[in-house]
């Protein structure tokens, strides 16, 4: 992954996911980091190769995370769906 694809990725997250990424970074190197009030820029060039990899570890476990909880999100949706929604349909007919 070239950084512009973990720049991509890193600013689709959400902002909790972003700022472990500026943890990351902050704790594994010494770029300088710009903020104002539109948010904080960080220069990838300058980030050392270890600082990178880690940072596409992390992207890597998000992304598994994230296809780990889908199916279950989904299976809880269908569940709440069929069992809550039926319920309320029931009740509403015994009144």
């Amino acid at each position: 992954m070239n950084l512009e694809d973990i720049k991509s990725v890193v600013e689709g997250f959400s902002k909790k996911h972003q700022i472990e990424v500026l943890k990351l970074i902050k704790t594994h190197s010494n770029v300088t980091i710009n903020e104002n009030k539109s948010g904080i820029y960080i220069n990838l060039t300058f980030l050392p190769e270890e600082t990178v990899s880690i940072i596409q570890k992390y992207i890597d476990y998000v992304r598994d995370q994230e296809s780990l909880l889908k199916p279950v999100e989904s299976q809880k949706q269908t569940f709440k769906e069929t069992f809550f929604i039926e319920k309320e349909h029931k009740e509403s007919a015994i009144i």
